[in-house]
Parts: C-alpha cells; sequence; structure tokens
C-alpha cells in the first residue's frame, strides 16, 4: 500500500518549557497491562512484530515505548512486513509523533492492531497503520495536548500557543486517516472522545475488527497490573508538581527497590520520598476528580 495517504508530522527541538510525558490519569484507570495479542507460529518470513503496551516515553523502569527503540527495530528489519500491537494508556506526545513518523516512514508494511487501549500518544502511533485492526472490546481516546509548564503568564502564553499548533497537526492526521472533517476532530479532541472498537471501524480510525481468539489475557501481567498502574499515577502525581523526569525515574526505582540492612528497612529514597507524599496524595485527588492545580 502507498505511504501517501496521510502527512507526516516535523517538530523541531522540543520546548524546554514544556513536559507533555505522562499518561492521562484516566487512561491509566481504564488501561488493563494484562490484555496481550496472541502469539503466533513463527516462521522465517513472518513479519516483524513491536509490542507497544507500555506508557509512551521513559520510564523509571525502562519498558517504556520509546522511539530510539522503534526505531532500532525497524532499521533491522529491512523491507520486511511489521505488526504493531497496542496496548497503552498514552504519555509523552513527542515520542508518539516520532514514532508515528517511523511507522510512516517504513518500506514495508505497516499493521497496527489495537488488541486493549489506544489513547492519547497511543492512539497517534496507531495512524501509522497502513492498516489498522482494533479489538470489539477496545478503545480509541484522542484529545487535545496537555502538558505541564512553568513560568510566568508570557510563558505559558507561547506554551499555549504551541499547543494550539500541536493540537492542529494531530487533528491532521485523524482527519485524513477517516476522512472527517478536521473541525469535527478539533471538537472531538475538545471534548475527550473514547471511541469503541465498532464506532473506530464505522469512523474510520481502524479497517477492521480483531476475531476475539487474537486477543488474550496474559496471567503474569494481571497480576502486575494494580501495582504498575499506581505507579503511573505517582510519577504523573510528581510530573504535575514539577519534578523532572530523572528525577521522578530516580526516586520511583529507589522505592521500589529492595532495602538493604544499612536502609534500616527503608531506602534512602523512601525516607525522602515521605516527605513529598501529602503534595503526592492532595494531586492524585485532584487528578481523580478532573481538577486541575
Amino acid at each position: 500500500m502507498a505511504k501517501n495517504h496521510m502527512p507526516v508530522a516535523h517538530f523541531g527541538v522540543r520546548p524546554d518549557d514544556v513536559r507533555a510525558d505522562c499518561a492521562p490519569p484516566k487512561a491509566i484507570d481504564r488501561w488493563h497491562p494484562e490484555l496481550r495479542a496472541r502469539a503466533e507460529a513463527s516462521s522465517d518470513d513472518a513479519p516483524l512484530v513491536i509490542d507497544v503496551m507500555d506508557v509512551i516515553g521513559d520510564t523509571w523502569d525502562g519498558y517504556g515505548i520509546t522511539a530510539r527503540k522503534v526505531g532500532a527495530l525497524l532499521r533491522n528489519s529491512g523491507e520486511r512486513e511489521v505488526v504493531v500491537n497496542i496496548n497503552s494508556p498514552g504519555g509523552d506526545v513527542f515520542e508518539g509523533l516520532a514514532i508515528y513518523n517511523l511507522l510512516r516512514g517504513h518500506a514495508g508494511d505497516v499493521t497496527v492492531r489495537i488488541v486493549g487501549l489506544a489513547a492519547s500518544a497511543a492512539s497517534v502511533i496507531a495512524m501509522g497503520g497502513d492498516r489498522i485492526e482494533i479489538a470489539r472490546a477496545g478503545f480509541l481516546m484522542i484529545h487535545n495536548t496537555w502538558v505541564f509548564a512553568v513560568g510566568d503568564r508570557h510563558d505559558l502564553t507561547t506554551v499555549a500557543g504551541q499547543l494550539g499548533a500541536f493540537d492542529e497537526v494531530l487533528a491532521d492526521l485523524y482527519a485524513v486517516r477517516t476522512g472527517i472533517d478536521a473541525a469535527e476532530i478539533g471538537q472531538m479532541m475538545d471534548r475527550e472522545t473514547w471511541v469503541s472498537g465498532r464506532a473506530a471501524v464505522e469512523r474510520k480510525f481502524a479497517d477492521q475488527l480483531l476475531t476475539a481468539d487474537q486477543v488474550e489475557a496474559d496471567p503474569q501481567a494481571r497480576a502486575e497490573a494494580p501495582r504498575l498502574k499506581n505507579l503511573a499515577k505517582v510519577d504523573a502525581a510528581l510530573a504535575r508538581g514539577g519534578m523532572a523526569r530523572s528525577e521522578r525515574r530516580s526516586l520511583i526505582k529507589d522505592l521500589t527497590s529492595t532495602p538493604s540492612a544499612a536502609d534500616d528497612g527503608m531506602p534512602s529514597a523512601a525516607k525522602s520520598m515521605a516527605a513529598l507524599m501529602g503534595s503526592v496524595e492532595t494531586t492524585l485527588a485532584k487528578m481523580e476528580t478532573g481538577h486541575g492545580l
């Protein structure tokens, strides 16, 4: 299939005053990390499979989906057909756009399979497929770009202008894929729209429904799901509170590590983290109720 049916988005250096690097809280709540695409028999001519089953962007545990990781896989695949399985609450919109561009630039055919959730930045990645398939019980979620910004009113005015430009590009990507007018897509983004599997096919966000036997639940991932979702919420709360990504990663990594005798039963980061928990709990409460800071 020719790859000229969707525009490729290009952005310059990421603005220093903008951080769009965590998944939306509502998407985290509705994410089921245990859902996976059923493994198929491998062969020499089988498609390369790329799993997008985590938050988009760098994460504390190193499992986040980044353009660097996806790019490395695509470079090694040559012109081989690629299947991208998606079940992600979203995350860093800049990483999502970069991965979208990589998929659009791949020489071979790209099939995207949404086996659970493709929310926010993950929905952008989904649009990079030449063909998009979605589970009947799957969902796409599209919304306006939202970020954590720090500065005075002039800085925030600049950020608002940047977000408007990003939203226009995202609306164009969805519009070209679906044939829906960009203005209508913009209204859908304004109100944060959740699109079910069947509705996604009807509105051309996807081409076909996946059969039920193409999706399965991973028992180990199911057991880990509450922990993964809670850690993602903590990361989002700290980010909204203004903590840099590197600091968040270091804190969460130490908090989840096994304490040594020298730590008196508590990781050193946990001791410093205790002082932050009051503000984190407040932030989480606001996120749960949909209120800003």
